[in-house]
């Protein structure tokens, strides 16, 4: 039996294909997960073309929100060839009655415990419509995922793994509480070294977890496990990180070189409505602060649009990124995805313009309070320009940076990424986290 796993393009890398920072981790997780005597191949269309002409008896689809549409191009493809295809990921498994309209089975939620039961079921032809988890997989003897099937040297930071699953948080924008529910689940520790060994030290690794500190202790016991092996590495963190003196210190001693930080909104009244009262505004420069003073670069996830910001929005944050050196920083409006809180209240206030998700985080798709789309546009143009013009890399970077070329080099990258937009009139903010 031979099975295809596809991870579908983004519209922007349909039109101009380009290194994507992480490989698809989960559908290496599935590809391990899968029967050994089953023939396992995958095509990340991001990085190669999709042969649609490959003779495969089952092809497997993740998809997020950005990628339906594709996705389902991809699927009814192949099914009209008569090949079975099964769909998972995010975005099947908020909306699964319009995914089964081009799957012959969705798969809801997380792959273990389920996906050999897919497969069975498959060579048995007693394919299921929807498969669902009764219960949260447990994270213990996780199988190493199938980084062989990656294509080599297609991505930007190809060593990643999970340590984590979900978060603590249940912010209204995120589709991680949806997808994982309420539950924030650790791997164990030894397993999670076993599988770092496995991994080119010499080169950074990113943890795709949502929250990597979400459990402080845990993160603790990590972070000491990792001394040892004198990697350096990435991955996504609270501001609760700067709260806890010993676990920042462990942090930067394990090898922490960059914490990537959702910051959110300067308005307080914004962290309120979106629910993460975790962030204090008036603690942000102490966060940052402390973060650098271990040696740790940032970067700082911004949302532009919350229906408390006004005009003023752009500037004031571009300035508060500027102002604390910020290594690099990201820029979005906010995007209703499916199955998530805010979806469903801008949903039902009809202040979503449209559910074609080609468009979404190409352009806004609901309607901001205080200001128009159009304006909600030209401002993040704006910030996006003035945060990656030349000044301000070399005010926020400069010459003397422990990481100096790294650093410029992706300031330079996301700079390259706005100038080919103002070619193409099109801009889509560059996805960095593995989930």
């Amino acid at each position: 039996m031979k099975l295809e796993l596809i991870a579908p393009a983004t519209q922007e890398n349909l039109r101009n294909r380009k290194k994507p920072a992480c490989p698809p981790l989960g559908l290496a997780m599935v590809a391990a997960l899968t029967p050994p005597e089953v023939k396992v191949s995958l095509t990340d269309e991001n990085v190669t073309a999709i042969d649609f002409q490959k003779e495969t008896d089952l092809v497997g689809i993740t998809i997020q929100t950005i990628t339906a549409q594709r996705a389902y191009e991809i699927a009814d493809t192949f099914r009209a060839r008569g090949v079975k295809v099964i769909l998972g990921g995010s975005h099947p498994s908020a909306l699964p009655e319009e995914a089964s309209q081009h799957a012959d089975a969705v798969v809801i939620g997380e792959a273990e415990g389920i996906w050999p039961k897919v497969i069975e079921d498959f060579k048995a032809n007693k394919l299921q419509r929807v498969y669902r988890q009764r219960e949260r997989p447990s994270l213990l003897n996780l199988p190493i995922p199938r980084r062989d099937l990656f294509t080599k040297g297609a991505y930007y930071v190809p060593n990643t793994l999970s340590a984590t699953r979900g978060c603590p948080y249940a912010c209204s924008f995120c589709s991680v509480t949806s997808f994982f529910g309420y539950t924030y689940r650790c791997r164990p520790i030894e397993e999670i070294v076993k599988e770092i060994k496995t991994l080119n030290h010499r080169k950074l690794i990113g943890f795709v977890d949502d929250n990597i500190v979400g459990n402080p202790r845990f993160a603790k016991e990590l972070f000491r496990a990792l001394v040892p092996y004198k990697i350096r590495w990435a991955a996504q963190a609270s501001v609760t990180v700067a709260r806890d003196d010993e676990l920042l210190k462990l942090a930067a001693a394990s090898g922490c070189m960059l914490l990537l930080i959702g910051f959110e909104t300067l308005s307080t009244a914004n962290l309120a409505a979106v629910g993460k009262r975790v962030n204090v505004v008036d603690e942000y420069e102490t966060v940052i602060r402390k973060i650098h003073s271990h040696g740790i670069a940032i970067h700082g996830f911004f949302i532009l649009g919350l229906d408390e910001d006004d005009e003023d929005v752009f500037e004031r944050t571009v300035r508060f990124a500027q102002k604390m050196r910020l290594e690099t920083a990201q820029f979005v409006w906010p995007v209703p995805y499916p199955g998530t809180a805010l979806f469903e209240s801008l949903d039902k206030a009809g202040r979503v313009v449209t559910k074609d998700w080609s468009q979404y985080e190409s352009k806004p798709v609901f309607e901001p309070k205080l200001m128009s789309r159009e304006m909600l546009q030209k401002g993040y143009d704006w910030t996006w320009r003035e945060f990656y013009s030349l000044p301000s890399i070399w005010r926020r970077i400069g010459v003397a940076h422990r990481n100096l070329v790294p650093f410029w080099a992706t300031n330079l990258s996301f700079r390259a990424a706005w100038r080919r937009k103002s070619r193409s009139g099109r801009f889509v903010s560059p996805r960095l986290s593995g989930y």
